[in-house]
């Protein structure tokens, strides 16, 4: 069968088979947006993922060759969440991706993270190393008093055991910030590359420096899309100025091969505030650019 054009792809993420749960790799969208500290709406971003997506139909890996489409791959559909009720929804989500062999999410806020990861260790029996791609740290105890918002997803997740914060690493992080909040960071054990350093630096540095830091244990990848700076993607709650050009994080991403990745999220698209799409297509990229390193070699 010929592969269709673009505008006629399959709705469903690169064309996967609808709901099988028992996929080796599937995709869902978790639909949450309601613990934003800025800009609502990322609830849309996952229908807005898979839109952008079919402009990755139609090939394989310019480098490795690698086709994703290859892999045993599934698309969910979109997570059941509570409206208005923020824990409920990470208990809903967290039952929902419980069972699941391989599953690679599209938020939604950051704060979906924390019930894939509680339903991933619970499957494997342990923590994970943690590879964050973000402008911010995420690790704020509580944002505005709201104890389960999306700017404390790590904290709750380094004390509850869920990440190995030894084998954490920040990629991307340039915004406001309380020095405490860095101090309790970096205190856990958790390496924090800026902007900055990235810019100064080259994809393959950072790579390595990822790869050292992560180890050879399972790891999990949490791609927030304001790691990349508002030119790249503009649609996004939170944006930060002064972060990662698409083409550096996807050059990190390539070089991240071999790592034991388990699971991995792409969150925070807003597709209201994006413009020509670039937005969700960086997020659909960076989904695939994750999928490629999971798939077998061409």
């Amino acid at each position: 069968m010929a592969t269709p054009v673009t505008f006629a792809a399959p709705h469903a993420f690169l064309g996967a088979r609808p709901d099988d749960r028992g996929a080796a790799v599937c995709v869902a969208g978790v639909p949450l947006d309601i613990g934003t500290t800025n800009r609502a709406g990322t609830r849309d971003g996952p229908r807005a993922i898979r839109a952008a997506a079919r402009m990755l139909t139609d090939g394989r890996h310019p480098e490795t060759g690698v086709d994703p489409t290859a892999l045993d791959l599934s698309d969910l559909g979109e997570f059941e969440i509570a409206l208005g009720d923020i824990p409920e929804s990470l208990r809903l989500i967290e039952a929902q991706a419980t069972g699941l062999n391989h599953l690679l999410a599209f938020g939604g806020e950051h704060g979906v993270t924390l019930p894939l990861l509680r339903a991933l260790t619970r499957r494997i029996g342990g923590p994970v190393g943690l590879v964050h791609m973000d402008a911010h740290l995420d690790t704020s105890e509580d944002n505005f008093g709201q104890r389960f918002a999306h700017g404390s997803v790590f904290w709750h997740a380094i004390t509850e055991g869920l990440v190995d914060p030894k084998r954490m690493i920040q990629v991307g992080i340039r915004a406001p910030a309380w020095p405490e909040m860095y101090a309790w960071t970096r205190g856990q054990g958790v390496t924090i590359l800026s902007a900055q350093e990235v810019h100064e630096s080259t994809p393959a540095a950072i790579a390595a420096r990822v790869r050292e830091v992560v180890g050879s244990g399972p790891a999990y990848l949490s791609f927030d899309i304001d790691a990349l700076d508002p030119a790249f993607a503009p649609g996004t709650g939170t944006p930060e100025v002064g972060g990662l050009a698409s083409w550096q994080a996807q050059g990190i991403l390539r070089r991240l091969k071999g790592l034991d990745f388990r699971g991995a999220d792409v969150v925070e698209v807003a597709p209201a505030y994006d413009t020509a799409e670039i937005t969700a297509l960086a997020a659909a990229t960076m989904a695939w650019e994750y999928l490629c390193l999971t798939a077998p070699a061409a």
